[in-house]
């Protein structure tokens, strides 16, 4: 690693914010498409942890692995979204507190 790259405790800084953004949207909001959102935004953190001790390791391991992680977050939204448009068809909200239709 040579010394005019960027150190590896900005790119943890950088996504230790990143996740925590990410678990208060989680905890906070009612809104089910701003909570898929911040499940996305932890994703991205963790790709970020992944890309960056992967570069810095100089092993590819990391990178393969952040694009499988980015398919399987592609996938989770595909799948979030149809399921959260069937319920706003069927209870007009998207709001997480009023839909109990999952529930037995």
């Amino acid at each position: 690693m040579d010394t005019t790259s960027i150190p590896i405790n900005w790119f943890l800084m950088l996504s230790t914010a990143l996740f925590v953004v990410g678990v208060a949207g989680v905890l906070i909001k009612k809104n089910a498409i701003i909570i898929l959102m911040s499940i996305e935004l932890m994703l991205n953190a963790a790709n970020i942890n992944l890309v960056a001790f992967s570069v810095y390791n100089n092993d590819a391991s990391g990178q393969v692995m952040a694009l499988v992680s980015i398919g399987l977050a592609a996938a989770e939204v595909a799948l979030g979204l149809a399921i959260l448009l069937n319920l706003n068809k069927l209870r007009d909200t998207v709001n997480v507190d009023d839909l109990s239709i999952l529930r037995w």
